[in-house]
Protein backbone atom coordinates (compact mmCIF):
# COMPACT_ATOMS: atom_id res chain seq x y z
CA UNK A 1 0.00 0.00 0.00
CA UNK A 2 1.21 3.52 -0.80
CA UNK A 3 2.51 5.77 1.98
CA UNK A 4 -0.36 7.70 3.55
CA UNK A 5 -0.49 11.14 5.15
CA UNK A 6 -3.08 13.68 6.23
CA UNK A 7 -3.10 17.40 5.45
CA UNK A 8 -5.26 19.61 7.71
CA UNK A 9 -6.02 23.09 6.37
CA UNK A 10 -6.67 25.87 8.88
CA UNK A 11 -7.94 28.75 6.72
CA UNK A 12 -7.71 31.74 9.06
CA UNK A 13 -5.02 34.43 9.22
CA UNK A 14 -4.63 37.61 11.24
CA UNK A 15 -3.87 39.45 7.96
CA UNK A 16 -3.56 38.56 4.27
CA UNK A 17 -0.04 38.89 2.84
CA UNK A 18 0.05 40.66 -0.55
CA UNK A 19 1.99 37.85 -2.27
CA UNK A 20 -0.23 35.02 -0.98
CA UNK A 21 -2.67 33.10 -3.18
CA UNK A 22 -3.28 30.35 -0.62
CA UNK A 23 -6.80 29.75 0.64
CA UNK A 24 -6.54 32.02 3.66
CA UNK A 25 -9.17 34.32 5.15
CA UNK A 26 -9.27 37.05 7.79
CA UNK A 27 -12.16 36.79 10.26
CA UNK A 28 -12.77 39.09 13.22
CA UNK A 29 -14.04 36.13 15.24
CA UNK A 30 -15.13 32.53 14.84
CA UNK A 31 -16.13 29.55 16.94
CA UNK A 32 -12.93 27.51 17.00
CA UNK A 33 -14.59 24.43 18.51
CA UNK A 34 -17.09 24.29 15.64
CA UNK A 35 -14.24 24.42 13.14
CA UNK A 36 -12.18 21.68 14.75
CA UNK A 37 -15.35 19.56 15.11
CA UNK A 38 -16.02 19.98 11.37
CA UNK A 39 -12.46 18.89 10.54
CA UNK A 40 -12.94 15.79 12.69
CA UNK A 41 -16.21 15.01 10.93
CA UNK A 42 -14.54 15.26 7.52
CA UNK A 43 -11.75 12.96 8.72
CA UNK A 44 -14.40 10.44 9.75
CA UNK A 45 -15.95 10.62 6.28
CA UNK A 46 -12.57 9.93 4.62
CA UNK A 47 -11.99 6.91 6.84
CA UNK A 48 -15.41 5.47 5.93
CA UNK A 49 -14.72 6.05 2.23
CA UNK A 50 -11.53 4.00 2.47
CA UNK A 51 -13.55 0.96 3.53
CA UNK A 52 -11.55 -2.10 4.53
CA UNK A 53 -8.28 -0.60 3.31
CA UNK A 54 -6.77 0.85 6.49
CA UNK A 55 -3.48 2.61 5.72
CA UNK A 56 -0.99 3.55 8.42
CA UNK A 57 -0.67 7.31 8.90
CA UNK A 58 2.99 8.22 8.47
CA UNK A 59 2.73 12.02 8.36
CA UNK A 60 0.32 14.75 9.43
CA UNK A 61 0.64 18.39 8.38
CA UNK A 62 -1.28 21.40 9.71
CA UNK A 63 -1.08 24.09 7.02
CA UNK A 64 -2.91 27.29 6.26
CA UNK A 65 -3.73 29.99 6.70
CA UNK A 66 -2.04 30.27 10.09
CA UNK A 67 -2.33 27.06 12.12
CA UNK A 68 -0.47 28.69 15.02
CA UNK A 69 -3.67 30.66 15.63
CA UNK A 70 -5.21 27.35 16.73
CA UNK A 71 -5.42 26.49 20.39
CA UNK A 72 -3.62 23.44 21.69
CA UNK A 73 -7.05 21.99 22.52
CA UNK A 74 -8.09 22.10 18.85
CA UNK A 75 -4.82 20.58 17.65
CA UNK A 76 -5.14 17.82 20.24
CA UNK A 77 -8.76 17.14 19.22
CA UNK A 78 -7.76 16.66 15.58
CA UNK A 79 -4.79 14.45 16.43
CA UNK A 80 -6.84 12.35 18.83
CA UNK A 81 -9.44 11.80 16.09
CA UNK A 82 -6.76 10.72 13.60
CA UNK A 83 -5.34 8.26 16.14
CA UNK A 84 -8.84 6.88 16.73
CA UNK A 85 -9.58 6.43 13.03
CA UNK A 86 -6.24 5.11 11.71
CA UNK A 87 -3.19 3.28 13.03
CA UNK A 88 -0.23 5.65 13.42
CA UNK A 89 3.35 4.85 12.48
CA UNK A 90 5.57 4.60 15.55
CA UNK A 91 7.60 7.54 14.24
CA UNK A 92 4.70 9.55 12.79
CA UNK A 93 5.79 13.05 11.76
CA UNK A 94 3.39 15.82 12.84
CA UNK A 95 4.18 19.26 11.40
CA UNK A 96 2.50 22.57 12.21
CA UNK A 97 3.12 25.79 10.28
CA UNK A 98 3.67 28.77 12.59
CA UNK A 99 3.82 32.51 12.12
CA UNK A 100 6.24 34.38 14.41
CA UNK A 101 3.56 37.00 15.08
CA UNK A 102 1.29 34.38 16.66
CA UNK A 103 4.01 32.27 18.30
CA UNK A 104 3.47 31.94 22.03
CA UNK A 105 5.37 29.76 24.47
CA UNK A 106 2.17 28.42 26.01
CA UNK A 107 0.77 27.48 22.60
CA UNK A 108 4.04 25.83 21.55
CA UNK A 109 4.11 23.72 24.72
CA UNK A 110 0.46 22.77 24.18
CA UNK A 111 1.19 21.74 20.57
CA UNK A 112 4.11 19.62 21.74
CA UNK A 113 1.95 17.98 24.42
CA UNK A 114 -0.74 17.28 21.78
CA UNK A 115 1.77 15.39 19.61
CA UNK A 116 3.30 17.95 17.23
CA UNK A 117 6.90 16.93 16.51
CA UNK A 118 7.94 19.51 13.93
CA UNK A 119 7.30 23.23 13.35
CA UNK A 120 7.75 25.16 10.11
CA UNK A 121 8.31 28.82 10.99
CA UNK A 122 7.43 31.42 8.36
CA UNK A 123 10.14 34.02 8.97
CA UNK A 124 10.26 35.06 5.27
CA UNK A 125 12.90 37.82 5.63
CA UNK A 126 15.61 38.91 8.05
CA UNK A 127 15.25 42.67 7.74
CA UNK A 128 12.37 44.77 8.96
CA UNK A 129 11.91 46.79 5.75
CA UNK A 130 11.32 43.67 3.66
CA UNK A 131 9.09 42.11 6.29
CA UNK A 132 6.89 45.20 6.10
CA UNK A 133 6.94 45.04 2.28
CA UNK A 134 5.84 41.38 2.44
CA UNK A 135 2.94 42.31 4.71
CA UNK A 136 4.23 40.32 7.67
CA UNK A 137 2.99 41.25 11.14
CA UNK A 138 6.27 40.40 12.90
CA UNK A 139 9.67 42.08 12.94
CA UNK A 140 13.10 40.46 12.95
CA UNK A 141 13.37 40.49 16.74
CA UNK A 142 10.05 38.64 17.06
CA UNK A 143 11.13 36.14 14.39
CA UNK A 144 14.37 35.35 16.22
CA UNK A 145 12.56 34.99 19.54
CA UNK A 146 10.01 32.64 17.97
CA UNK A 147 12.76 30.60 16.34
CA UNK A 148 14.64 30.21 19.62
CA UNK A 149 11.40 29.19 21.36
CA UNK A 150 10.61 26.64 18.65
CA UNK A 151 14.08 25.12 18.73
CA UNK A 152 13.87 24.57 22.48
CA UNK A 153 10.37 23.07 22.29
CA UNK A 154 10.23 20.78 19.26
CA UNK A 155 12.33 17.94 17.97
CA UNK A 156 12.61 19.46 14.50
CA UNK A 157 12.26 23.02 13.18
CA UNK A 158 12.19 24.40 9.64
CA UNK A 159 12.90 28.03 8.75
CA UNK A 160 11.15 29.61 5.73
CA UNK A 161 12.53 32.53 3.72
CA UNK A 162 11.48 34.27 0.51
CA UNK A 163 14.18 35.57 -1.84
CA UNK A 164 14.35 37.34 -5.22
CA UNK A 165 12.61 40.27 -3.59
CA UNK A 166 12.63 43.68 -5.31
CA UNK A 167 16.07 45.34 -5.31
CA UNK A 168 17.62 42.33 -3.56
CA UNK A 169 21.25 41.96 -4.60
CA UNK A 170 23.34 38.81 -4.65
CA UNK A 171 25.51 40.25 -1.88
CA UNK A 172 22.49 41.02 0.32
CA UNK A 173 21.02 37.54 -0.21
CA UNK A 174 24.35 35.89 0.63
CA UNK A 175 24.50 37.80 3.91
CA UNK A 176 20.86 37.02 4.78
CA UNK A 177 21.15 33.32 3.93
CA UNK A 178 24.41 33.06 5.86
CA UNK A 179 22.62 34.48 8.91
CA UNK A 180 19.74 32.01 8.45
CA UNK A 181 22.11 29.05 8.17
CA UNK A 182 23.88 30.14 11.36
CA UNK A 183 20.68 29.63 13.37
CA UNK A 184 21.29 25.90 13.06
CA UNK A 185 17.90 24.57 11.95
CA UNK A 186 18.24 21.26 10.12
CA UNK A 187 15.70 22.26 7.46
CA UNK A 188 15.16 25.41 5.40
CA UNK A 189 12.44 26.18 2.86
CA UNK A 190 13.78 28.88 0.54
CA UNK A 191 11.20 30.13 -1.92
CA UNK A 192 11.68 32.46 -4.84
CA UNK A 193 9.12 35.28 -4.79
CA UNK A 194 6.57 34.66 -7.53
CA UNK A 195 3.82 37.04 -8.57
CA UNK A 196 0.61 35.04 -8.35
CA UNK A 197 -2.51 36.08 -10.32
CA UNK A 198 -5.21 37.76 -8.28
CA UNK A 199 -2.90 38.97 -5.51
CA UNK A 200 -2.17 42.62 -4.61
CA UNK A 201 1.40 42.10 -5.83
CA UNK A 202 0.04 41.06 -9.25
CA UNK A 203 -1.88 44.34 -9.48
CA UNK A 204 1.22 46.30 -8.48
CA UNK A 205 3.33 44.43 -11.04
CA UNK A 206 0.83 45.16 -13.81
CA UNK A 207 0.88 48.89 -13.04
CA UNK A 208 4.67 49.05 -12.77
CA UNK A 209 4.67 49.75 -9.03
CA UNK A 210 6.44 46.46 -8.30
CA UNK A 211 9.47 45.09 -10.11
CA UNK A 212 11.08 41.79 -9.15
CA UNK A 213 14.54 40.64 -10.32
CA UNK A 214 14.67 39.58 -13.96
CA UNK A 215 15.09 35.90 -14.91
CA UNK A 216 18.89 36.04 -15.07
CA UNK A 217 19.16 37.72 -11.66
CA UNK A 218 16.68 35.28 -10.13
CA UNK A 219 18.63 32.36 -11.59
CA UNK A 220 21.80 33.75 -10.05
CA UNK A 221 20.12 33.97 -6.63
CA UNK A 222 18.87 30.39 -7.05
CA UNK A 223 22.41 29.18 -7.81
CA UNK A 224 23.77 31.06 -4.77
CA UNK A 225 21.11 29.32 -2.67
CA UNK A 226 22.14 25.87 -3.92
CA UNK A 227 25.83 26.56 -3.40
CA UNK A 228 25.56 27.98 0.12
CA UNK A 229 23.15 25.39 1.48
CA UNK A 230 25.23 22.52 0.09
CA UNK A 231 28.39 23.96 1.63
CA UNK A 232 26.57 24.26 4.96
CA UNK A 233 25.55 20.58 4.88
CA UNK A 234 21.93 21.32 3.97
CA UNK A 235 21.74 20.47 0.27
CA UNK A 236 18.56 20.80 -1.77
CA UNK A 237 16.49 17.64 -1.72
CA UNK A 238 13.75 19.43 -3.68
CA UNK A 239 13.70 22.64 -5.72
CA UNK A 240 12.96 24.91 -2.73
CA UNK A 241 13.73 22.69 0.26
CA UNK A 242 17.07 22.03 1.92
CA UNK A 243 17.98 19.79 4.82
CA UNK A 244 20.65 17.90 6.67
CA UNK A 245 20.41 14.38 5.19
CA UNK A 246 17.78 12.53 7.22
CA UNK A 247 15.98 15.72 8.30
CA UNK A 248 13.87 16.13 5.16
CA UNK A 249 10.17 16.91 5.64
CA UNK A 250 8.62 13.47 5.31
CA UNK A 251 5.17 14.87 4.58
CA UNK A 252 6.41 16.81 1.58
CA UNK A 253 8.41 13.79 0.41
CA UNK A 254 5.14 11.88 0.46
CA UNK A 255 3.66 14.45 -1.97
CA UNK A 256 6.65 14.46 -4.28
CA UNK A 257 6.92 10.66 -4.31
CA UNK A 258 3.22 10.59 -5.23
CA UNK A 259 1.89 8.84 -2.18
CA UNK A 260 -1.67 8.99 -0.87
CA UNK A 261 -2.90 11.79 1.36
CA UNK A 262 -6.23 13.00 2.66
CA UNK A 263 -6.75 16.75 2.46
CA UNK A 264 -9.29 18.04 4.98
CA UNK A 265 -10.49 21.57 5.64
CA UNK A 266 -11.57 24.44 3.35
CA UNK A 267 -9.86 24.35 -0.05
CA UNK A 268 -7.78 21.28 0.78
CA UNK A 269 -6.76 18.91 -2.02
CA UNK A 270 -6.06 15.20 -1.67
CA UNK A 271 -5.01 12.08 -3.55
CA UNK A 272 -6.60 8.88 -2.30
CA UNK A 273 -6.82 5.27 -3.42
CA UNK A 274 -10.48 4.26 -3.12
CA UNK A 275 -11.60 0.79 -4.28
CA UNK A 276 -8.39 0.46 -6.25
CA UNK A 277 -8.85 3.80 -8.06
CA UNK A 278 -6.68 6.89 -7.80
CA UNK A 279 -9.03 9.73 -6.79
CA UNK A 280 -8.38 13.48 -6.66
CA UNK A 281 -10.36 15.40 -4.05
CA UNK A 282 -10.90 19.15 -3.80
CA UNK A 283 -12.86 20.93 -1.07
CA UNK A 284 -14.98 24.07 -1.08
CA UNK A 285 -12.68 27.05 -0.58
CA UNK A 286 -14.94 29.49 1.30
CA UNK A 287 -14.74 28.46 4.96
CA UNK A 288 -18.41 29.08 5.80
CA UNK A 289 -19.66 27.18 2.75
CA UNK A 290 -17.27 24.33 3.52
CA UNK A 291 -18.60 24.17 7.07
CA UNK A 292 -22.19 24.04 5.77
CA UNK A 293 -21.31 21.19 3.42
CA UNK A 294 -19.73 19.20 6.24
CA UNK A 295 -22.77 19.75 8.44
CA UNK A 296 -25.11 18.55 5.68
CA UNK A 297 -23.16 15.66 4.15
CA UNK A 298 -20.17 14.84 6.34
CA UNK A 299 -17.59 16.36 4.01
CA UNK A 300 -16.86 19.58 2.14
CA UNK A 301 -15.57 18.11 -1.13
CA UNK A 302 -16.82 19.76 -4.31
CA UNK A 303 -14.83 17.45 -6.60
CA UNK A 304 -13.96 13.77 -6.39
CA UNK A 305 -12.50 12.69 -9.72
CA UNK A 306 -10.96 9.39 -10.77
CA UNK A 307 -7.53 9.83 -12.32
CA UNK A 308 -6.73 7.47 -15.17
CA UNK A 309 -3.31 5.86 -15.25
CA UNK A 310 -1.97 8.12 -18.02
CA UNK A 311 -2.83 11.29 -16.06
CA UNK A 312 -1.60 9.78 -12.79
CA UNK A 313 1.70 8.88 -14.46
CA UNK A 314 2.09 12.49 -15.64
CA UNK A 315 1.38 13.79 -12.13
CA UNK A 316 3.87 11.32 -10.69
CA UNK A 317 6.54 12.47 -13.16
CA UNK A 318 5.88 16.15 -12.44
CA UNK A 319 6.15 15.63 -8.67
CA UNK A 320 9.08 13.21 -8.64
CA UNK A 321 11.36 15.29 -10.84
CA UNK A 322 11.23 18.13 -8.30
CA UNK A 323 13.32 15.89 -6.04
CA UNK A 324 17.09 15.74 -6.22
CA UNK A 325 16.81 11.95 -6.01
CA UNK A 326 14.75 11.97 -9.20
CA UNK A 327 12.50 9.16 -10.34
CA UNK A 328 13.06 5.40 -10.16
CA UNK A 329 12.43 4.41 -13.77
CA UNK A 330 11.72 0.74 -13.07
CA UNK A 331 9.31 1.50 -10.21
CA UNK A 332 7.56 4.12 -12.36
CA UNK A 333 7.11 1.64 -15.20
CA UNK A 334 5.88 -1.08 -12.84
CA UNK A 335 3.34 1.24 -11.17
CA UNK A 336 1.80 2.71 -14.32
CA UNK A 337 2.77 0.27 -17.11
CA UNK A 338 4.21 3.30 -18.89
CA UNK A 339 7.85 3.80 -19.80
CA UNK A 340 9.41 7.20 -20.45
CA UNK A 341 10.70 7.75 -23.97
CA UNK A 342 14.40 6.81 -24.05
CA UNK A 343 15.06 9.07 -27.05
CA UNK A 344 13.68 12.10 -25.18
CA UNK A 345 15.77 11.20 -22.14
CA UNK A 346 18.88 10.89 -24.31
CA UNK A 347 18.23 14.25 -25.98
CA UNK A 348 17.81 15.98 -22.60
CA UNK A 349 20.93 14.24 -21.27
CA UNK A 350 22.92 15.40 -24.29
CA UNK A 351 21.77 18.96 -23.53
CA UNK A 352 23.03 18.57 -19.95
CA UNK A 353 19.56 18.85 -18.44
CA UNK A 354 19.08 15.36 -16.96
CA UNK A 355 21.19 12.41 -15.90
CA UNK A 356 20.47 8.71 -15.40
CA UNK A 357 22.35 6.93 -12.64
CA UNK A 358 21.60 3.56 -11.03
CA UNK A 359 18.22 3.44 -12.75
CA UNK A 360 17.10 6.88 -11.54
CA UNK A 361 16.37 9.85 -13.78
CA UNK A 362 17.10 13.24 -12.22
CA UNK A 363 17.45 16.83 -13.36
CA UNK A 364 20.97 18.27 -13.35
CA UNK A 365 21.68 21.63 -11.69
CA UNK A 366 21.27 23.23 -15.11
CA UNK A 367 18.06 21.29 -15.69
CA UNK A 368 16.61 22.44 -12.39
CA UNK A 369 16.74 26.02 -13.65
CA UNK A 370 14.34 25.06 -16.46
CA UNK A 371 12.57 22.18 -14.78
CA UNK A 372 9.13 22.96 -16.18
CA UNK A 373 10.51 22.69 -19.70
CA UNK A 374 12.26 19.39 -18.87
CA UNK A 375 9.05 17.90 -17.48
CA UNK A 376 7.04 19.15 -20.45
CA UNK A 377 9.50 17.50 -22.87
CA UNK A 378 9.34 14.16 -21.05
CA UNK A 379 5.55 14.20 -20.68
CA UNK A 380 4.82 15.17 -24.29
Amino acid sequence: MNAFGIYVHWPFCAAKCPYCDFNSHVRASFDETRWSDAIVRELEWVRRAQGNAVPVVETIFFGGGTPSLMSGISVAAVLEAIARLWPLAADVEVTLEANPASAEAAHFHDYRAAGVTRVSLGVQALNDADLKFLGRLHDVAEAKAALKMAMTTFERVSLDLIYARPRQTARAWRAELNEALAFGTEHLSLYQLTIEPGTPFAVQAQTGQLQVPDDDSAASLFEITQEMTATAGRPAYEISNHAVPGAECRHNLLYWRYGDYAGVGPGAHGRLTLEGRRVATSAERLPERWQERVAQGGHGYTEMCSIDDADAAREHLLMNLRLSEGIDLAAYRARWSIALDETKIADLANDGLVRVEAGRLAATPRGRLVLNSVIAALAA
